[in-house]
C-alpha cells in the first residue's frame, strides 16, 4: 500500500481546490487519525460545512471523510478542512476606503490561527480545555493556508449558566497558566492599543459622532438620546480609560472565546474544545470574558436580560481560575477592567455601524434592541467600578 487509491476507489475532493493535498499526505493523515500503517484509500468525499455565520478570514469550511481498508478491516475517517486567508481578498474589503486598507488588513491578523495549529499549544492547555488536532497546515500562497483537523462532533443544546461559568473558569486557568505563557504572543500583542488605533479612531468613533447615524430608522428607536449621550461621553473619556487599561496585567487568550468557539463533545460540559484561533493574543486579564458573555446576544441568540447573572457567575469563576494557576489578582481590579474591556470591544460599537456602510444589519430589529439593553449593561457595570 503504496498512498495511491486501492482499485476501484471512490473519491471525490474537486470542491477543495488549491486547499488539496495529495494522495500519499492523505493516507498518512488517514494513518494518524486510525492510529495504524499500511492504509488503502477506499473512499473519499469532500462537501462543504454548513456554518450559519460568515467570517471575513475563513474562504471555505469542509468535512472530507470516507472509508480506509486496512489488516483489521475497512475504517471510517473524518477530517475538518478550514481555508484561512487574509481578508483583503474578501468582497467586504471593497467597501474599505483606501486610506484605511493597511490598517483594515491588519486588524484581522489571519495568520495567527495558522500559527496557533503549528505550535504545540494542545499539550498546554490546562486540564478541561482542549483543541482539535491538525494533521496538516498547508500554506496555499502567501495570502492563505488549509487545515486539515480533527473533526469534532459536539453538543449544540443551549449553554445553561453552570456552562458558562465551567468555560469562564477554564479561560481564566488559560489566562495563567505557566506552560501556555511561552506561546500567548503566537498572535497579536498590544491589543487594545491596537484595536483602538485601528477600528475605533478609523470607524468607530467618527460614526457614533455622525447624527446620521443615531437617526437612522433602526438606530433610533433602540438608542435613544439618553443612551446616545452616555455612550458618547464614554468615548470623550477614552484617553483615561486607556491608561487605566496600560496597567492591567496581561495573559492568554483565545480572542473570541464566544460559546460556538468553546464546543462540547458527548454532554460532556465540564471539557471543551477551542476552536478558530484568528484573534488568538496576550491581552489584559478578563479579555476573553466579553465575548464569553457578549457573543450569543450579538447574534439575537440570547436576551441582554441574562447579562447580569452571567457577570455575576462568570467574573468569579474567572478569577477563581486566575487563583488556581498562581495568579492572584484581586477581584475589583479584574471587574473594573472587565468593564473598560466590555466597553471598547463591545460597547461603544453595540450600535449597526453597518447600516451608513450600506451593509446588512446585524439582524432584526430586535436583535437591535437587544444590543442597546446589553449597551446599557455595559455603560451600567462601568460606572459601578468607577472609583469614588
Amino acid at each position: 500500500m503504496d498512498g495511491e487509491p486501492g482499485q476501484g476507489a471512490v473519491v471525490d475532493r474537486a470542491i477543495l481546490g488549491a486547499a488539496d493535498v495529495s494522495e500519499e499526505v492523505l493516507v498518512s493523515m488517514i494513518e494518524d487519525d486510525l492510529g495504524i500503517s499500511g492504509v488503502e484509500l477506499v473512499s473519499c468525499h469532500a462537501e462543504v460545512a454548513e456554518y450559519d455565520l460568515d467570517a471575513l478570514t475563513t474562504a471555505g469550511r469542509y468535512r472530507v471523510h470516507g472509508t480506509a481498508r486496512h489488516t483489521g478491516g475497512v475504517s471510517p475517517y473524518s477530517f475538518f478542512v478550514k481555508v484561512v486567508q487574509s481578508w483583503t481578498r474578501s468582497p467586504q474589503f471593497e467597501h474599505v476606503p483606501e486610506s484605511f486598507r493597511e490598517i483594515a488588513a491588519a486588524s484581522l491578523p489571519w495568520r495567527n490561527e495558522p500559527s496557533v495549529y503549528r505550535s504545540d499549544l494542545g499539550d498546554r492547555l490546562p486540564d478541561g480545555l482542549s483543541m482539535p488536532r491538525a494533521y496538516s497546515v498547508v500554506d496555499i500562497d502567501d495570502l492563505s493556508a488549509s487545515l486539515w483537523l480533527q473533526f469534532i462532533g459536539h453538543d449544540s443544546t443551549r449553554w445553561s449558566v453552570e456552562t458558562f461559568v465551567r468555560a469562564a473558569y477554564l479561560l481564566g486557568r488559560l489566562a495563567a497558566s505557566p506552560t501556555v505563557r511561552p506561546l500567548r504572543t503566537l498572535g497579536s500583542t498590544d491589543v487594545v492599543r491596537g484595536y483602538v488605533r485601528g477600528r475605533l479612531d478609523h470607524q468607530v468613533l467618527p460614526i457614533l459622532r455622525a447624527e446620521e447615524l443615531w437617526a437612522h430608522p433602526l438606530v433610533a428607536p433602540a438608542f435613544g438620546p439618553e443612551l446616545r449621550n452616555r455612550l458618547l461621553e464614554a468615548v470623550e473619556a477614552l484617553p483615561r480609560f486607556m491608561e487605566e487599561l496600560d496597567g492591567a496585567p496581561l495573559g492568554a487568550a483565545h480572542g473570541d472565546a464566544c460559546p460556538r468557539n468553546l464546543l462540547a463533545t458527548s454532554g460532556d460540559r465540564t471539557r471543551l474544545v477551542l476552536i478558530d484561533f484568528g484573534f488568538w493574543c496576550e491581552a489584559p486579564l478578563s479579555f476573553d470574558l466579553t465575548q464569553l458573555m457578549i457573543g450569543e446576544i450579538q447574534t439575537g441568540a440570547r436576551p441582554a436580560s441574562e447579562l447580569a447573572q452571567l457577570e455575576a457567575a462568570c467574573l468569579p469563576a474567572y478569577h477563581q481560575g486566575l487563583i488556581d494557576e498562581g495568579c492572584h489578582v484581586p477581584l475589583d481590579t479584574l471587574r473594573r477592567t472587565h468593564a473598560l474591556l466590555m466597553l471598547l470591544f463591545f460597547g461603544l460599537s453595540a450600535v449597526p455601524l453597518e447600516v451608513l456602510f450600506g451593509l446588512p444589519a446585524p439582524g432584526s430589529a430586535a436583535v437591535v434592541r437587544e444590543r442597546a439593553r446589553a449597551a446599557s449593561f455595559v455603560l451600567d457595570l462601568l460606572d459601578s467600578t468607577r472609583s469614588p
